[in-house]
């Protein structure tokens, strides 16, 4: 089942996020409000889930954790650099 998960958190983490939040408490322990998940489901999801995996009790995201989230920034960025050089192509804006 663990890596059935992980499968889906690969391709499609707005899933894997909202799957986590309605079926577990690992997203209302990594956060106090709604807000911030909520904005982090929508504009980062990568970086947010990869912050609620990383969250542990005992003194919050440390470490190994850090750089997971990290990694999880630059997976977002990179899909709308992708998505936004594709639209260049398509439209005829892109030369390369």
């Amino acid at each position: 089942m663990g890596c059935l998960f992980a499968l889906v958190a690969a391709f499609t983490p707005r899933i894997a996020l909202g799957i986590l939040w309605i079926f577990t408490n690992l997203v209302s322990r990594a956060f106090s409000t709604f807000v911030i998940p909520l904005l982090g489901l929508m504009v980062l999801p990568y970086a947010t889930l990869f912050y609620v995996l990383s969250w542990s009790p005992v003194g919050g995201v440390s470490g190994w954790g850090w750089v997971w989230v990290v990694l999880g920034v630059m997976f977002d960025l990179s899909h709308y650099i992708g998505g936004a050089y594709a639209r260049g192509r398509r439209r005829g804006y892109a030369t390369a």
